[in-house]
């Protein structure tokens, strides 16, 4: 019964659904109105579901992206700062903030390529590197950072949704089809899966891991673009803390539909996480500010723990079925003496 439910490819649908089910009779109208929908269906999926996508795209190559949160601070202290001073147009500022994204990127990636630095500590300590950049840039104060006119080429609302969810969605699906109908997208994963047999089988897997470092961070900008977008102020440490939540959205997103890093599992476990803590923030109304990081932590443990138990079964599968793979005939060796040579 448990395996014809599949409760291994849908268990956030199933958790989604008994959110749904439980906080609908506990909280009732407040819970299901139309201003906790729209709080739930734009703030998660505008600054976390961005980082997540820029999470996801390395990780499809069995690499990991720490300095996501860090990019999209850097990102956004870069537009606060050319916006403010006005010296260029704001489509230009925005383009300068991806390509110092893309940057970073690119030196992590020479990091983990060139130098074999593990990309869980090359990625960390760029972060930290971007980090002192973030805090150096901004100690000179940002006054009225965006205008009006850079914000309104993202907040801009067609049928009373804001145009960067239109954005976000196009991203999503760009990032959605390279994985799962371009060759590039199949590569990745392969490299993810077996970097060495993909190298022997001729992939480019160094250039693979490298480019999806480049790609993250610049989607990791995009997340501060949008934050300049949609809330039109400056800060700090806005991206770190989206990093977990994003992580978490990642990795629970993985063992869903497809049993591997995919778009749509993520962002049904972003929605389901999110309702979660919308849920839990309207049944504890004083002193909520423990509950999300709280249950981000314990999403994460569980997420990990699921995909990494479903690594293992399927490690275990294909290990069996290497198992009763016939043996290759073994390569026959002539022992006949080799032909005198002739010496005039």
């Amino acid at each position: 019964m448990i395996s014809r439910l599949r409760f291994d490819k849908y268990s956030a649908l199933y958790l989604w659904a008994l959110f749904m089910i439980v906080f609908t009779i506990t909280q009732g109208s407040v819970f299901l109105s139309w201003t906790s929908f729209k709080l739930v269906l734009i703030d998660p999926a505008v600054f976390t579901g961005c980082l997540a996508l820029a999470f996801l795209v390395p990780l499809a190559t069995g690499t990991f992206d720490l300095s996501i949160g860090a990019n999209m601070s850097m990102a956004l202290v870069i537009s606060a700062t050319l916006s403010s001073e006005g010296t260029m147009p704001d489509i230009a500022s925005m383009f300068v903030a991806l390509f110092a994204c893309g940057v970073a990127g690119f030196i992590s990636g020479f990091f983990v390529v060139r130098l074999r630095v593990n990309s869980f500590i090359a990625t960390l300590g760029m972060s930290q590197v971007i980090t002192a950049f973030v805090l150096k840039t901004s100690s000179q104060s940002i006054n009225d950072a965006f205008t009006d006119s850079y914000r309104n080429i993202g907040r801009h609302e067609v049928f009373g949704i804001p145009l960067f969810m239109y954005y976000l969605a196009i991203l999503a699906i760009i990032v959605w089809y390279v994985f799962e109908h371009t060759p590039v997208g199949r590569h990745m994963f392969a490299t993810g899966g077996n970097p060495e047999a993909a190298r022997l089988a001729g992939l480019r897997t160094d250039r693979l891991i490298w480019g999806s470092l480049i790609a993250s961070g610049m989607i990791a900008g995009f997340a501060g673009i949008i934050y300049g977008w949609k809330v039109g102020n400056y800060a700090q440490t806005v991206g770190p803390g989206y990093l977990f939540p994003a992580i978490a959205a990642v990795f629970f997103g993985a063992s869903q539909l497809k049993g591997r890093p995919n778009v749509w599992g993520t962002f049904i476990a972003l929605y389901a996480l999110a309702w979660g803590i919308k849920g839990l923030q309207l049944t504890f109304t004083s002193n909520v500010r423990w509950i999300e990081p709280l249950f981000q932590g314990v999403s994460l443990l569980a997420a990990v723990s699921l995909a990494s138990h479903q690594g293992v079964v399927k490690a275990r599968k294909s290990q069996e079925a290497a198992a009763e793979e016939p043996p290759e005939p073994e390569a026959t060796i002539d022992d006949s003496p080799a032909p005198a040579e002739i010496v005039p």
